[in-house]
């Protein structure tokens, strides 16, 4: 018998078995619920927990099994009802044909940018795309880390679109995330042999991806080799990242340090919420080595919302001013 089933009646309520044991009726919850010892006078408690079921009839060699076993057992941490918050992120909004008519705007200023010309800089956003654009045509292991709809995936379609404006010698790999998630409950994680393919087959399509872990992984040094050999720069950029198994962060870590040579094969740019920054806090020792070695830039709210506004409708072709007042 457990050790709350040999106390349950020995006394007529908890708070009552509480005083007779000499201990608050919190840190006796804690001990019958959990069991968690009293951190203070245990050997004391334990002797009166003893002496008090012994006296209500029950068999001491009980009460002893049940003791040594409690002790010996690691507490449990008490189940605590999550707090239910109101959510900080808005829904999308957007604007109404009538809003539009109103204002002539004939193309919505709050469209998808279809040029590097329409996407809003700000100082803090300048940085991003240079960083983004040093990582990629280097040799660099970046996460850029922002809120959902900061504009981390706009950066990363406008670095791609800068990339072949400039016929830059760079491959860009981008695996697959739409069924990602962080384990097999919730959906398809995102393996190091699914990197592994993603990268064979953009930079040799049609090439026979081995079956083997050791040979899929030898023939992808092979292609980044050859393709190095051949002039071009190799870009994996993960969205989603936030999704990540922590194994598969792990791996990031050796794919980085492929090389020919002293060059390295294949820059990596990870693109997630602000919960991949906690994946890749320097105190988690599973991925201390992605830590050491990744560069984190963080994507924050505009600071200027007039600029933006100002920049997006004269690229939509509307005049801002008809739209809003000098004093906002």
């Amino acid at each position: 018998m457990s050790i709350k089933e040999l106390l349950s009646d020995c006394a007529p309520s908890r708070r009552k078995l509480a005083e007779e044991i000499g201990i608050s009726p919190a840190a006796l919850s804690q001990l019958l619920n959990h069991g968690t010892l009293p951190k203070r006078r245990w050997p004391e408690i334990r002797e009166a927990m003893l002496s008090l079921a012994v006296a209500r009839g029950k068999a001491e060699s009980d009460m002893e099994a049940a003791l040594k076993e409690l002790e010996q057992q690691p507490a449990s941490a008490p189940e605590e009802k999550a707090e239910q918050e109101e959510p900080m992120i808005l829904r999308k909004q957007t604007l109404t044909m009538q809003a539009r008519q109103t204002f002539g705007l004939v193309r919505n200023p709050f469209a998808d940018p279809e040029t590097s010309a329409d996407v809003f800089m700000s100082p803090d956003i300048r940085f991003a795309r240079e960083t983004l654009y040093q990582a990629a045509t280097g040799s660099g292991f970046l996460a850029l880390v922002g809120e959902s709809g900061s504009g981390k995936s706009t950066l990363k379609d406008e670095l791609i679109t800068r990339i072949n404006d400039e016929n830059l010698p760079v491959i860009i790999i981008e695996p697959y995330t739409l069924a990602m998630a962080a384990n097999e409950s919730q959906g398809k994680p995102l393996r190091s042999s699914h990197i592994a393919e993603a990268i064979i087959s953009t930079v040799q399509p049609g090439a026979k991806i081995p079956s083997s872990p050791e040979m899929r992984f030898r023939r992808l040094h092979e292609i980044l080799k050859a393709s190095h050999t051949a002039g071009m720069r190799h870009c994996l950029i993960i969205e989603e990242a936030h999704d990540l198994h922590r194994h598969t962060l792990k791996s990031l870590k050796r794919f980085h340090e492929l090389k020919d040579g002293l060059a390295r094969l294949l820059s990596i740019i990870l693109i997630g919420q602000t919960e991949l920054e906690k994946k890749l806090r320097v105190t988690d020792a599973s991925v201390r080595e992605v830590v050491q070695r990744c560069d984190v830039v963080h994507l924050s709210a505009i600071a200027d919302p007039g600029a933006y506004l100002r920049h997006r409708f004269e690229h939509a072709g509307a005049d801002f001013n008809a739209a809003f007042s000098p004093d906002g």
